[in-house]
């Protein structure tokens, strides 16, 4: 018996896992800092958003006139917070969250706060299990 699903697009050609992208780098693992804050699925950001919102190295430290107080694992809590915050305001059912919190901008010599916009997505794990995923608005 034939699956429905290949009967109708044929067989897979090729296929990339979550796994297999968190392996790569593509998405970063932050299940641990998602449990902190009460999320009980596993929970990942895209490269681009992990950049954008935690990343945050000695060089950005040193490249800032003044103490700004960064550092990655409280940008981190930051950006799983206010996730966490954006999924109790959403609607059931909602699978695209937008989030929006205030970060240090990593680039420039300025240490004002800026917002950044992010989505948090929940779908399909590689095992259909629920996943959350936390990504810049223009990704997928």
């Amino acid at each position: 018996m034939t699956n429905a699903m290949t009967e109708l697009f044929g067989e897979v050609i090729h296929t990339y896992t979550r796994e297999q992208a968190i392996e790569d780098g593509v998405l970063v693992d932050v299940t641990e800092a998602g449990r902190e804050v009460g999320f009980q699925f596993p929970v990942a950001m895209t490269q681009a958003a992990w950049l954008d919102t935690v990343k945050w190295s000695e060089a950005d430290e040193k490249r800032k006139p003044e103490y700004t107080g960064q550092d990655e694992r409280g940008r981190l809590h930051d950006v799983v917070w206010m996730a966490m915050l954006a999924a109790r305001r959403a609607p059931a059912g909602t699978r695209r969250i937008p989030v929006r919190l205030l970060r240090v901008p990593t680039v420039g010599r300025g240490v004002r706060p800026r917002y950044a916009d992010l989505v948090m997505e929940c779908g399909p794990g590689d095992n259909a299990e629920p996943v959350l995923t936390i990504m810049m608005p223009d990704e997928d």
